[in-house]
């Protein structure tokens, strides 16, 4: 029997796969500090979610073809959720991430939950316990230790700079994106979706990408660019947005969303590794927050 076939065997792989997806997340982290000087964001983006199309279109081949007229009759859904979550979300955030401090993204994006959860409540109707809402409060308390490294005095320090304001559409956009997966059903399985919004994606970020490719000023395709692209594609792209869309098909998108809060944890983590950056209590202590409050919210 497959693993998808019962709703309790979803629940439950939807439930570990709220903690490994912003693992998989974060490693975007690192492609965007790579990228300046090696690829254009929007030819990023775009290479990204061509690369993540292609698979997931082989994969859900059959049923792509089987449901071919109610994808296309729902082809304006799906290019405004790949301006969401592609070019908004993707290209935005690279060119964002070339002006503004990683501080300064975990802070906007710490918001994003909170607008899921709100929207999940007030738009779709979803129920919001006392609990969830305790653990929502939590996490957002470990996310906070964890991007003013335990000094909460910092927060009065920040400097807000252009590239901000890109880093807030992508947040907002990320919201909008997880809300509408939601408010608008389809036949399409999580696979089979996702090609499709990837389909959008691609067609909304190509005339951006000749742009880009046409500037003088723009820097020659390397190997190393190469690896960014199919580093982003595969993990960050293929992996953490399918998993992200089963999830919140399966557990809702109030519930969700609280996993984003691991995003800066996980960063963290990736940078210690990866990028042999400190890894300091405040790390810890923000895991002491954030874990029990992913819990709580991802509990009914």
């Amino acid at each position: 029997m497959s693993l998808f076939q019962t709703a309790e065997s979803r629940t439950r792989i939807a439930l570990w796969l709220i903690w490994v997806t912003p693992a998989l997340w974060s490693v975007n982290y690192i492609v965007a500090r790579s990228a300046p000087g090696v690829v254009e964001p929007h030819m990023l983006a775009l290479g990204r979610w061509a690369l993540a199309g292609v698979i997931l279109a082989f994969i859900a081949r059959s049923e792509l073809w089987r449901e071919r007229r109610s994808t296309l009759a729902d082809g304006g859904r799906y290019l405004v959720l790949g301006a969401l979550g592609m070019l908004i979300c993707g290209a935005w955030v690279y060119q964002g991430g070339k002006t503004t401090t990683a501080m300064n993204i975990a802070l906007i994006y710490a918001a994003s939950p909170v607008l899921i959860a709100l929207g999940a409540v007030l738009w779709l109707g979803e129920r919001f316990s006392w609990r969830q809402g305790l653990g929502v409060v939590v996490a957002m308390a470990g996310v906070f230790h964890v991007v003013v490294k335990g000094q909460w005095l910092v927060l009065a320090q920040v400097q807000w700079v252009a590239g901000d304001g890109w880093i807030v559409l992508a947040m907002a956009a990320w919201a909008a994106f997880a809300l509408l997966q939601k408010k608008w059903p389809t036949p399409l399985g999580s696979t089979a979706r996702l090609a499709a919004i990837c389909m959008g994606g691609v067609l909304v970020l190509l005339p951006f990408s000749i742009w880009e490719y046409l500037q003088p000023e723009r820097p020659a395709w390397t190997m190393q660019a190469t690896w960014l692209v199919v580093a982003a594609g595969l993990l960050p792209g293929l992996g953490a947005y399918w998993a992200y869309g089963f999830c919140q098909k399966v557990l809702g998108a109030s519930r969700v969303a609280a996993s984003l809060y691991l995003g800066p944890l996980y960063g963290g983590l990736a940078g210690w590794v990866v990028l042999g950056e400190a890894m300091g209590w405040h790390h810890l202590m923000g895991a002491a927050l954030i874990l029990p409050g992913i819990y709580l919210a991802s509990k009914r």
